[in-house]
């Protein structure tokens, strides 16, 4: 049973009308219809609401929708896979190519035509997408911020709503010319690539998308800007410091804290600590000698382990004599 039959069939069941369905999942009658006719593919159930809504409206168990949507969609999956990829659409390539920083739009759009649905032109338009898709999943739920967007297209809010739902189950192959009017066109303020690393930088409308700028690194680089901890600057500077070598000064820097701060004695104890060859494992082939010195020192650990098992033993029960 598909997911469409399996509503259909309990809307009869509980005498309900497609409009009583399109209310509930804050939709348009018209997507409904569409949805339950077949004429639209069931979405992506890891990038909608919808069926959430509609189960709870229809009393259905949890999660029952979702997995035949997702069932469904694989076996249409299958069908197409022999299919050949269809070219990106020729609006959806000039909106990316307007939308890019004007210095490097000419050198892109060269690249663009050299290379037609290339690498670069993938890498970017699926970036774009991500991140308005992010953006858009965020504010599914906010109707202040559709109806912003409604306005800017002169749209209800139903009729967004039922455009973001689409615009989530998009993907790169299926992008529409609605779309790029709907979300990228508006969101989308500009973008910009370094050639080299691969950086890229995302400017989002400010009117609409709080903390508008996005950044995407494609290098490793190490954390800038992280301060040194105030306890390893004092350790520093104090004699007992034991010349510290550049490479153990790196290796302490690197160590961090969540919502503490270290005092000098720590990193001293820190710095014995690495230097003390016993903490370390040798190599296999290790010589018997140190074979049997490392025997020893693990024997003696053994010890001093059993030691202050037996010292808190009698402390507790020493304890337990005075309280009675």
């Amino acid at each position: 049973m598909d997911v469409c039959l399996a509503i259909k069939q309990r809307l009869e069941e509980l005498g309900l009308e497609q409009r009583d369905l399109a209310t509930a999942a804050k939709v348009t009658e018209s997507y409904i219809s569409q949805l339950l006719t077949g004429k639209k593919l069931p979405p992506e159930p890891g990038r909608t609401d919808i069926y959430e809504k509609i189960g709870k409206f229809l009393k259905l168990p949890s999660g029952k929708l979702s997995k035949l949507a997702d069932q469904q969609r694989r076996d249409v999956l299958k069908r197409n896979l022999d299919e050949p990829p269809k070219p990106l659409l020729k609006e959806l390539r000039e909106l990316v190519l307007r939308k890019c920083v004007p210095a490097k739009e000419k050198q892109i759009r060269v690249i663009f035509e050299k290379q037609p649905f290339g690498e670069l032109e993938r890498l970017v338009t699926q970036k774009l997408l991500d991140v308005v898709k992010t953006v858009a999943k965020s504010e599914l739920e906010s109707e202040t911020w559709l109806r912003s967007v409604a306005r800017l297209g002169g749209r209800s809010y139903e009729s967004m709503r039922v455009s973001i739902l689409e615009f989530l189950d998009t993907e790169i192959f299926s992008v529409s010319s609605e779309n790029c009017v709907s979300f990228l066109d508006p969101l989308v303020e500009s973008w910009d690539i370094d050639l080299a690393t691969f950086s890229m930088e995302i400017v989002l409308n400010r009117r609409l998308i709080p903390g508008y700028a996005r950044t995407f690194e494609f290098v490793e680089r190490e954390p800038a800007g992280v301060e040194q901890e105030p306890g390893l600057t004092d350790f520093l500077k104090q004699s007992v410091n034991g010349g510290a070598t550049e490479e153990e000064i790196q290796f302490l820097r690197r160590l961090r804290f969540k919502g503490k701060h270290p005092t000098p004695l720590y990193y001293y104890r820190e710095l014995q600590n690495l230097r003390d060859p016993l903490h370390f494992r040798e190599h296999p082939e290790t010589s018997p000698r140190k074979r049997r010195l490392s025997d020893k020192v693990q024997k003696e650990m053994q010890l001093d382990s059993r030691k202050i098992a037996i010292q808190r033993w009698a402390k507790n029960k020493t304890a337990a004599q005075k309280k009675k």
